[in-house]
Formats: C-alpha cells, structure tokens, sequence
C-alpha cells in the first residue's frame, strides 16, 4: 500500500469509525468488548483488500455481517463471563428515548445472533430485504421468516416496548 492509499484508508477509518462501533455494538448484542473486536476484524480483513475495494463502508459493513455470522457459527461468544458481583444498571436522569434504547438493546443482545443480524440489517440499517438476503447469503423468504419469528420473540423478551409510556412510568417512579 503506498502512502496515498494508506491516507486514504486512515482518513477513512477516522471518519467512519463512530458509525461503525454503533453497527458493531448492535451486531455484538451490546457486548462492547465484542463490538471492538468485530470492528478491528472488519478493518483488518479491509485494509488487507484496500486496494479492490470501491465502496468502502459497504464493504466493512459487510464483512462485519460475515464475521458476526462466522463466530457465531463456531460458538466464539458463547461463553459466560463470570463476575465477583451482578452490574447495576443505574440510570441517571434518563429520558424516554434512553429508556426505550435500553431495552432494545438488552432485549437484542437476547436474541440469537442471526436474527439479530436480521432485526438490524432490516429496522436499523433500513436495508431492503433482498439486500439483507444477499449479505447475510439467505433467500428473501429466509429473511422475512426470520424477522417475523425474531420480532415475536422481541415481544416476548420486551413487552414493555408495545406500551411506551409503561416505561415512562417506570423512570420517574
């Protein structure tokens, strides 16, 4: 990589990186630590093809679907950290749209790993489902079987999100 390029591929790391680390935490079920690795991987496996690459967000938000997927199929998160004491999860002078955010993301780290994947390519990313059957390399039908089944199980996990203001309540009692 000559110098040019490698401008190019910091400049473009440094400008995109927030927006990626939301993409990456989101895939990683709000892991933080698994969020980090996924988007080190993902600019890994980038600057490796920098070269060939023409749309360079795409192309890591690709791989960063792939890579999720991947550990996913061999099991690589699948281990409990074990801690002295549970967290507290204090919220200080949160406001509804934290709230809200809260549980979505609790209730999405829940989820298994695909339909998340599914659920944030689809609601979060906005992506059409065709385009989500070709990144997640699934049919149309796969798509919307799974976004259906991972929703129901959204409600399930997350009933407070069909009332909104049952979360509201929550915050100021």
């Amino acid at each position: 990589m000559d110098a040019a390029e490698e401008r190019r591929f910091r400049d473009f790391v440094s400008a995109r990186s927030p927006a990626l680390m939301r993409l990456a935490f989101l895939l990683a079920g709000g892991d933080q630590h698994a969020a980090e690795d996924l988007l080190q991987t993902a600019l890994a496996k980038t600057v490796a093809r920098w070269h060939a690459v023409d749309a360079p967000e795409a192309y890591v938000r690709q791989v960063m679907y792939r890579q999720q997927i991947s550990w996913w199929r061999r099991g690589a998160f699948r281990r409990e950290a074990t801690v002295a004491e549970p967290p507290e999860w204090a919220v200080q002078d949160a406001t509804h749209a934290v709230e809200v955010g809260i549980v979505v993301r609790r209730a999405l780290a829940k989820l298994a790993p695909r339909q998340r994947a599914v659920l944030v390519l689809r609601y979060f990313e906005d992506l059409p489902e065709a385009e989500v059957a070709a990144v997640l390399g699934c049919s149309v039908g796969t798509v919307r079987s799974t976004t259906h089944r991972s929703l129901a199980r959204l409600r399930v996990l997350a009933p407070e999100l069909a009332e909104p203001y049952k979360i509201i309540g929550e915050a100021m009692a």
